[in-house]
């Protein structure tokens, strides 16, 4: 991540940590992988979230909800392993 979105990733990281025991109680996980020069917010799935067929509903309703919370000026939010 470059030096430019350090404080971005910190709000981004700190959106992600409410959420995350929400996708541990069903044995899952999410990492913040890269934030683009364009603002694309790019992030992991992992464990059970990785396949689960409800994860449309929890990018959606969970992860870009929080994310863009805390960080309206993202442009997108992708899942790099979907």
């Amino acid at each position: 991540m470059s030096e430019d979105h350090s404080e971005l990733a910190e709000r981004i990281e700190g959106a992600l940590a409410q959420i995350r025991p929400y996708l541990e109680a069903d044995l899952g996980d999410i990492t913040l992988k890269e934030i683009t020069d364009d603002l694309i917010v790019r992030v992991e799935l992992h464990g059970s979230c990785a396949g689960c067929s409800l994860i449309d509903m929890t990018m959606k309703g969970g992860v870009e909800a929080v994310i863009r919370g805390v960080a309206p000026e993202v442009k997108a939010i992708e899942a790099i392993n979907l």
